[in-house]
């Protein structure tokens, strides 16, 4: 590397550094997650444990496994709703598999099938 790029990469770096931490809300998609975000010829669905349902918010709290089709690993996070009536079709404490796309930069699930 020649001493210009390097100097370009550390002014990049410090000038990354710099920028002020925004407040993220927890449904805010990173640059970085959209980057690794894998779009799958079919919907791959994710397996989970509805947590909360809110339906005035058309959110729902989910533990769930690794959610491959993001490169998420497992825990607890409430996602936003494509469609209400979703909601309508689970309860607290019951097993799902579903599947998070990344929707107006929020991940948002999009299928939902209640195991039974």
């Amino acid at each position: 590397m020649n001493r210009m790029s390097k100097i370009g990469c550390g002014l990049a770096l410090a000038c990354a550094l710099a920028q002020p931490a925004s407040a993220a809300t927890p449904e805010a998609v990173s640059d970085t997650a959209k980057k690794n975000a894998v779009i799958p010829a079919e919907p791959v669905l994710s397996e989970g444990v509805v947590k909360k349902v809110d339906k005035a918010a058309g959110k729902i709290t989910i533990q769930h496994g690794e959610i491959r089709n993001l490169g998420m690993v497992p825990m607890t996070m409430m996602f936003r709703v494509k469609d209400q009536a979703m909601l309508e079709q689970v309860q607290v404490e019951q097993k799902i598999r579903f599947h998070v796309d990344i929707i107006n930069n929020a991940y948002t699930v999009v299928r939902i099938e209640p195991e039974r």
